[in-house]
C-alpha cells in the first residue's frame, strides 16, 4: 500500500467535504468546487503535507485564497482521518499535520507486507520489455555493458513492483558484417599458428584482442589442421558458429555472477532464417515508404521524420537545418543492414509478442538511432514514439587514486567485466553504477573496497547489519519485537522517531516514481537516507535501558527499518547482509 498516495487522497476527500459543507452553510458559493495539488513541502516545521486547492479556486469562487482556506478549515472534520490538525499558511496554503494512527498503520503495513513492502499497483496489467547489455558477442564485455547491466536490471525491478509484467532480454547481434569479421579473425589467426605470422597477413579491420587468439588455439586443438583447405565459406561460418559457442556461456555466466538472470537470450539470426526481416521491409515497402536506388533499398527516413516533426510545428528552415538522411534497408549485394533487423525486432517486440512498451538501455552514441528507430517502427503503424522508449546512458571511467585506469591489474589488459569482479565486490559495482544514466560517472575503485561511512553501500549495510546485531542480542535477553497491535506506539514521539517512520513510509511512491521516470537510481538515494536517518535514530533513542514498553515499540520499529533496508536493497540487486 502506498501511504503517500493514500494520504494525498484522504486530504482531497477532507477538503472536497469541507468545500460542500461550507457552500451549504453559505461561507462559500453555492456549487462551489476546488481542485488542486497535494505535496510534502521541504520544510515540514509546519506541516506534513500542504495543498493548494484554496489559491487555485480563488478565480472561479472570486475570493481571496485565505478566505476560502479559511472556510474550509472551519468546515472540515478530521476526526477518524490520519490528520491531527490543519492551518492556513502563507498565500493560501493548507497545511496538514500527521496524527498518530498514521504512524502505527506505517509500520502496521510494513509487518503485513513484509518482503513485498514497496510494492505498488500504479503499472498494473502492463506488459513491458526491458531490453539491456546487448553486447557484441564477439569479444569480452566491458565497462559500458556493466553499467548498462546495472540501469536495466535494476531498471525492471523497479518496473515489476510498480505492478508491470516484466520481460528481460538480450539481443545476441549473431549475424550481419561483425559476425563475419569475427569468423576472418579467428581464421586469420588459424592460419598463423600453422603457417606462421609471418605468411599470413592479419585483417586491418580484424578483431585484434588476445581472446580471438584463444579461439583460433581452442578451434585447432578441437578441428585439426584440415580446415585450411576447405571453402572460405564453410570455413568462415563453422568458426564464426564456434566462437559464438564459446562466448555466449561465458557472457551468461559473467552476468549470472553479477546478479543479472534473463527471461530470454534473443538471436539476431533468427530474425533472418525466419524470413522476418525481408517481411518488415516488404511491409514498408507496400506502405510506401521504401524506394530503389543503385540496386538498394533504401527507408526514406528523411520524409518519416520530416513529416512528424511538420506535424509538431517545425519550420522548413528548422527541418532542413537538421540534414536527415535516408537509411539503406537492404544493400545491393542482397544483404540485410543493420537497421533493417532492428526494425523486424523491434515490431517482433511489438507486433508478435505483444508487448504494451519496449525500453532498451543504450550507449549515448546510439542517440542519433533513437528517431529513426521510432519513425520506422511509426511508419509501421506500431506507434514507437510512445511504445519504444529508449534510455541512453553515459560513459563510465575508472578511477584508482584520482588516476583513470583502463588496464586490469591482473591481465594487463583493457577492464572486462570480469576483470572488475574479480576486483570489486558485486555489490559495490551494482551500487555504484546505478547512478543517473544521463550523467557521466567516475567510478572510485579504491571508495568501493572501503569499508567505512565514505563508502554508500558500505554504509547501508552497516545499518542492516547493525539493526539485525541488536535484534539477535536482545533476543537472547528475551526482548523481542510485538505486533503492532501489542505495541504502544502511542509512545513513539520523539522527532527522530517520527522522521524514521515518514522515511520508511516512502518505499513505495519512490518505487512508483522511480518506474514513472525510468530512474533507480532513486532508490539508491532513498535508501542512504533512510539509513542516515535509522543511525540518528539509533544514537538519540536507546532501546537498551529505555522503560519496558517504550522499549518494545522502539524495536518493533528498527525491525520495521531493517525490512524496509532489505527491500530496497533488493531492489538493486544488493545483499542485505546480518553482520559486517
Amino acid at each position: 500500500m502506498n501511504l503517500i498516495e493514500r494520504a494525498k487522497e484522504q486530504i482531497n476527500d477532507l477538503i472536497g467535504a469541507a468545500c460542500a459543507s461550507a457552500a451549504a452553510r453559505g461561507a462559500l458559493p453555492e456549487g462551489a468546487a476546488l481542485q488542486g495539488s497535494v505535496e510534502i513541502p521541504r520544510d515540514t516545521a509546519n506541516g506534513d503535507y500542504a495543498a493548494n486547492h484554496a489559491m487555485t479556486g480563488a478565480r472561479a469562487l472570486k475570493m481571496q485564497p485565505r478566505q476560502i482556506a479559511a472556510a474550509l478549515i472551519d468546515n472540515m472534520e478530521l476526526a477518524g482521518s490520519w490528520f491531527e490538525s490543519v492551518e492556513t499558511a502563507g498565500p493560501g496554503f493548507l497545511n496538514f499535520r500527521l496524527g498518530e494512527k498514521w504512524f502505527a498503520d506505517v509500520l502496521e503495513n510494513i509487518r503485513t507486507e513484509g518482503a513485498d513492502y514497496g510494492r505498488t499497483d500504479s503499472l498494473r496489467g502492463q506488459r513491458i520489455m526491458v531490453e539491456f547489455v546487448s553486447a557484441n558477442p564477439t569479444g569480452p564485455m566491458h565497462i559500458g555493458n556493466a553499467r548498462g547491466g546495472v540501469l536495466g536490471d535494476a531498471l525492471a525491478e523497479v518496473l515489476s513492483r510498480a505492478g508491470a509484467e516484466v520481460w528481460r532480454e538480450f539481443y545476441v547481434n549473431d549475424a550481419g558484417n561483425q559476425i563475419e569479421k569475427f569468423a576472418n579473425s579467428i581464421d586469420a589467426r588459424y592460419a598463423q599458428l600453422i603457417l606462421g605470422e609471418v605468411e599470413v597477413q592479419f585483417p586491418a579491420d580484424g578483431y585484434h584482442g588476445d581472446d580471438i587468439r584463444q579461439l583460433a588455439t581452442l578451434f585447432r586443438a578441437q578441428e585439426g589442421d584440415g580446415w585450411l583447405d576447405r571453402d572460405v565459406t564453410e570455413r568462415h561460418a563453422a568458426m564464426a558458429r564456434f566462437g559464438l559457442e564459446q562466448n555466449l556461456p561465458r557472457m551468461q555466466a559473467d552476468l549470472e555472477r553479477y546478479g543479472i538472470h534473463y527471461d530470454k537470450w534473443f538471436l539476431e539470426s533468427s530474425l533472418h532464417e525466419s524470413g522476418y526481416v525481408a517481411d518488415s521491409v516488404a511491409r514498408l515497402t507496400e506502405k510506401g515508404y521504401t524506394y530503389e536506388k543503385d540496386g538498394a533499398v533504401w527507408l526514406n527516413t528523411s520524409k518519416i521524420l520530416g513529416d512528424k516533426l511538420r506535424a509538431a510545428g517545425k519550420t522548413p528552415e528548422e527541418i532542413e537545418k537538421l540534414g536527415l538522411k535516408d537509411d539503406v534497408l537492404r544493400r545491393a549485394n542482397g544483404f540485410y543492414t543493420y537497421f533493417a533487423a532492428d526494425i523486424a525486432y523491434h515490431r517482433n517486440k511489438l507486433e508478435v509478442r505483444g508487448f504494451d512498451r519496449a525500453i532498451n538501455i543504450w550507449g549515448a552514441d546510439h542517440h542519433g538511432h533513437v528517431a529513426r528507430l521510432k519513425g520506422a517502427l511509426d511508419a509501421l503503424g506500431l506507434d514507437g514514439e510512445h511504445r519504444l522508449d529508449i534510455v541512453l546512458m553515459q560513459l563510465v571511467k575508472l578511477m584508482r587514486d584520482g588516476e583513470v585506469v583502463r588496464m586490469s591489474k591482473r591481465t594487463g589488459k583493457a577492464i572486462s567485466l570480469s576483470d572488475l569482479l574479480d576486483e570489486i565486490p558485486v555489490d559495490a559495482a551494482r551500487w555504484f553504477f546505478n547512478a543517473r544514466a544521463e550523467s557521466q560517472m567516475d567510478f572510485d575503485l579504491g571508495l568501493a573496497v572501503r569499508q567505512d561511512s565514505e563508502n554508500p553501500v558500505y554504509y547501508v549495510q552497516y545499518a542492516h547489519a547493525r539493526i539485525c546485531t541488536m535484534l539477535e542480542n536482545l533476543a537472547a535477553e528475551g526482548l523481542t519485537a510485538p505486533a503492532p497491535a501489542a505495541a504502544r506506539l502511542s509512545l513513539l514521539t520523539d522527532p527522530r522517531e517520527k522522521e524514521l517512520i515518514k522515511g520508511l513510509s516512502l518505499l513505495p511512491e519512490e518505487i512508483r516514481v522511480a518506474a514513472r521516470d525510468y530512474n533507480p537510481n532513486r532508490i539508491s538515494v532513498y535508501v542512504m537516507d533512510l539509513a542516515s536517518r535509522f543511525h540518528k535514530f539509533y544514537t538519540e533513542c536507546r532501546i537498551k535501558g529505555a522503560e519496558p514498553e517504550l522499549a518494545r515499540a522502539r524495536l518493533l520499529l528498527a525491525d520495521c527499518t531493517r525490512q524496509v533496508i532489505e527491500n530496497a536493497l533488493s531492489i538493486l540487486g544488493v545483499s542485505a547482509p546480518d553482520k559486517m
